[in-house]
């Protein structure tokens, strides 16, 4: 197949490789020490860890450049606010609040007594925080509307109805002539026909604060007190969870680091699988040392790359605390590879040539794995997510250290520990033991104090019971043409399956997923979604350009397009606000010709005096309107799903008015902007990282059909992993397109592995490949497989969301890779690939017909 080979890059590099381990063998300790020292230097870098950390939610977890933010920016600069006429709808930011939420104990009423009257109680204790000594309480630092403090109204109207609670309608109350909606504060609402209220199991109350930067330190302080406020309380009657618009952010920045006790317990359950994985009873040719020498590789690696990017000032977000796991699992991969390739070189060869070999056998197939992951990082830096950017800088930076401390580090000790076994010295004491058991020793001596024996037909080490299992048993039952079919039919049956779940996978993030399960940020949010998704956020409807509302034939189409949004089934077309509608009222009731420009301009100010809230929704500059703001209800919001079912059908309403530009707005949809990148984003950096390992594949695995083969793996693990995803309950989002992306990288490793090794075996016949291949790597896949998952395991009893997500896709990703390496691609490479004689007698007779 000469004619057809694409390995440009691949003699070369063996080359280099050989004298690389040459060197190695030669110079160990100068290769041990260094890593050692510059790991020891740039660690020095954890000093800066906590003045690195940035959580911010929406500059982290939200695009960069996500549509929602320029129509904030325009809100900001077109409807600013007035202090003085404080209004929750009309907030472009989420504010300055507390707050907190009352579920019944025992399902029963809420509003009756004597839960409503604990909840009294608790709004009492809330109003008396004080704060600087007893001198700045709630009155002090509250939003004002008119002068007062924007206050519970549901309290006063439950107060008021307190004898005949039926007299409370819902959603809508009429309160000292003005209409109040209680869809966002009473939750569980059973009513009757006339929509009274009878019952309801939860009340949703709000504080909220100026948001001022002359008392920012000061409101700071109260939400402090507020939060403390609530841990003392302990009603029998009422469940109280309680959220501050601080929560959300100071619990993940309380647990940024949560990551590395686990790190420390994954590494500790790596090590013991390592070490027990290379443990043999030969006392010479153990490599227990080894083992453990491989996994602190990995660990500089994390030291040296994390300390140089903390020197330098790149942000460490939550997410980066999964990147040493990924690390670790390249680690041992590479550690067992290289083992591997050692067992199969002479014994009694001096260590420069034993490294000289085993470089030239293992760190090909391990460079092409490493340069995928590199590449494939850094692409993920130029990511609309700044988490994304900042986890792809710190794990590509980490394989970078993490192949080289390999070559150099490891390689070193494996030459030192060469050389103990060149001695013939014990693995633990380092003192000269006999090779031979000695007749008059005892069999407890024979077993503890020799050592030193091999395989003297081929010169190497003997090898061990699984390498022979893969050699003897499993490879050849594999090749075997039933089973090929078998195998091929289970494959049709998995791909099947992906499909399948591919088309249900759901889409959506909970925020409060980045806090712990048990935080008082999980729970509020939880309550909220449980007890009031029949009323959803209040949606700004803006005109963004000049318009002549006093244009009769316009105005009519303005409000046609306002009542397609009153059409949508997630919308409540009863429920809605409008400073145009109320305007034109006003004029019929005044007999004003509003259809006139100037009649129209000149009464605006009247109108405003009188109802000054909606002088906040127009921007009137001279004798022309430039944009204005109407409200519309969303309902039964219930999940993610439904977010982005809502912004969806909404832009495209907007997107359908032709007589005016139209934006929709609310301060959630700044975070639901993420919905529009995920699945883009994700088929993007999934085929970007395909289009790569062909290429690095071409270049430098020595035939095309095998590169094809490797490349193929990843679409169909991909497939794999995403229909499982859904399979298991993991939604695509911005953390698990993180994961998702970043881990999918390591589907290849298996399959390139294996399919470098068939290429690369002298035998003939694909069969023989096979059965070569997996001899030598089928035990190192195993053991990196599954030392991986049982390091990651760790991360499924986390209470945290992002790590529970990291260790589903990881484990998908690894079980899934392992299932390719071990079991798919050997059967395709059989079944598609000529023996190496039909080939060369195929080459033959086609340059024949050439010629």
């Amino acid at each position: 197949m000469g004619w057809r080979r694409t390995d440009c890059l691949s003699k070369p590099l063996t080359d280099i490789f050989e004298k690389l381990g040459s060197l190695v063998g030669t110079w160990p300790f100068c290769f041990f020490i260094i890593p050692v020292i510059i790991s020891a230097a740039l660690g020095g870098g954890f000093i800066f860890l906590k003045d690195r950390e940035d959580n911010d939610l929406e500059r982290q977890f939200t695009p960069r450049k996500g549509p929602s933010k320029a129509t904030r920016a325009f809100v900001r600069e077109n409807f600013p606010y007035n202090d003085s006429m404080f209004s929750k709808d009309r907030l472009y930011d989420k504010g300055n609040f507390a707050s907190f939420i009352a579920v019944s104990t025992n399902n029963s009423n809420i509003l009756a007594i004597p839960a409503f009257e604990d909840i009294i109680a608790l709004n009492n204790r809330i109003l008396n925080i004080t704060v600087d000594n007893g001198r700045v309480g709630f009155s002090e630092l509250c939003a004002k509307a008119n002068g007062q403090c924007v206050s519970n109204v549901i309290l006063e109207i439950v107060s008021l109805n307190e004898s005949d609670q039926t007299s409370i309608t819902y959603p809508v109350h009429t309160h000292r002539s003005s209409s109040v909606f209680l869809g966002s504060v009473l939750g569980g609402v059973i009513t009757d026909t006339n929509n009274s209220v009878i019952s309801a199991q939860a009340v949703k109350l709000f504080y909220y604060l100026e948001d001022q930067e002359s008392t920012k330190e000061l409101s700071k302080l109260w939400l402090r007190a507020f939060k403390k406020l609530f841990s003392e309380n302990n009603s029998k009657y009422t469940y109280v969870s309680f959220c501050t618009s601080k929560s959300k952010q100071e619990e993940i920045d309380s647990h940024t680091t949560d990551g590395f006790p686990l790190f420390l317990i994954t590494y500790a359950c790596a090590i013991t699988f390592s070490v027990i994985s290379c443990l043999r009873r030969d006392n010479v040719r153990n490599k227990m040392c080894v083992a453990v020498f491989g996994v602190f590789t990995s660990g500089l690696a994390v030291l040296s790359s994390f300390g140089l990017l903390l020197y330098i000032g790149v942000p460490f977000v939550i997410t980066v605390a999964n990147s040493p796991f990924l690390i670790l699992g390249i680690g041992l991969n590479n550690m067992f590879i290289i083992v591997s390739d050692w067992k199969h070189t002479h014994v009694k060869d001096p260590v420069p040539k034993r490294m000289a070999h085993t470089y030239k056998e293992a760190i090909m197939s391990i460079t092409i794995t490493a340069l995928t992951d590199v590449l494939k990082f850094f692409i993920g830096v130029m990511s609309d997510f700044p988490s994304v950017q900042s986890f792809c800088l710190y794990t590509s930076t980490s394989i970078i250290f993490c192949y080289i401390y390999t070559v150099t580090f490891f390689g070193a000790f494996l030459a030192l520990n060469g050389r103990r076994e060149a001695s013939n010295r014990h693995w633990l004491t380092c003192m000269k033991i006999p090779s031979d058991s000695p007749d008059q020793c005892s069999e407890i001596y024979n077993i503890c104090c020799v050592g030193g024996d091999y395989d003297e037909n081929t010169g190497a080490e003997k090898k061990q019971l699984v390498s022979r299992f893969f050699r003897d048993y499993y490879a050849p039952f594999l090749i075997k043409p039933w089973v090929k079919g078998v195998v091929i039919l289970f494959y049709l049956a998995y791909l099947v399956t992906s499909i399948y779940g591919c088309f249900h996978i759901q889409q959506g993030v909970e925020l409060y997923d980045l806090a712990a399960d048990n935080s008082h940020v999980t729970i509020y949010n939880k309550k909220q979604r449980q007890y009031f998704s029949d009323y959803g956020p209040t949606v700004m409807v803006i005109v963004s350009e000049k318009f002549p509302y006093w244009d009769k034939a316009k105005r009519y189409q303005l409000q046609d397009c306002i009542e397609e949004f009153k059409r949508l089934q997630f919308v409540n077309e009863t429920i809605y606000t409008s400073w145009l509608d109320s305007y034109l009222l006003y004029g019929q009731e005044q007999h004003l010709n509003i259809d006139d420009k100037d009649v129209f301009l000149k009464n605006l100010s009247t109108f405003f005096d009188l109802f000054p809230f909606f002088k906040q929704d127009v921007n009137l500059t001279g004798d022309a309107i430039y944009s204005s703001r109407f409200f519309i209800q969303t309902v039964n919001i219930a999940n993610a799903s439904m977010e982005i079912h809502m912004l969806k059908s909404l832009k495209a309403t907007t997107e359908s008015c032709h007589v005016a530009s139209l934006l929709v707005y609310h301060q959630e949809f700044i975070f639901y902007d993420q919905y529009n990148v995920v699945v883009s984003s994700t088929i993007k950096n999934v085929s970007v990282i395909t289009a790569v390992m062909l290429v690095v594949s071409l270049l430098l695995i020595p035939n095309p059909i095998c590169s094809l083969w490797v490349t193929y793996s990843i679409g169909s693990v991909t497939a794999g992993v995403t229909g499982f995803m859904a399979l298991w309950d993991v939604s695509l989002d911005s953390i698990s397109m993180i994961i998702f992306t970043v881990s999918i990288g390591f589907t290849v490793d298996f399959s390139a592995h294996v399919s470098y090794a068939f290429v690369s075996s002298n035998k003939t016949s694909p069969s023989d490949k096979v059965v070569d291949a997996l001899s030598t790597l089928g035990y190192p896949i195993l053991q990196g497989a599954f030392s991986t998952i049982l390091g990651v395991s760790v991360l499924a009893t986390s209470e945290f969301h992002i790590f529970r997500t990291f260790f589903k896709i990881f484990f998908l990703v690894m079980f899934i890779g392992m299932v390719h390496g071990l079991v798919f691609i050997p059967v395709f490479l059989t079944s598609f690939t000529c023996s190496s004689n039909k080939c060369e007698s195929t080459d033959k007779n086609l340059k024949i017909s050439k010629l």
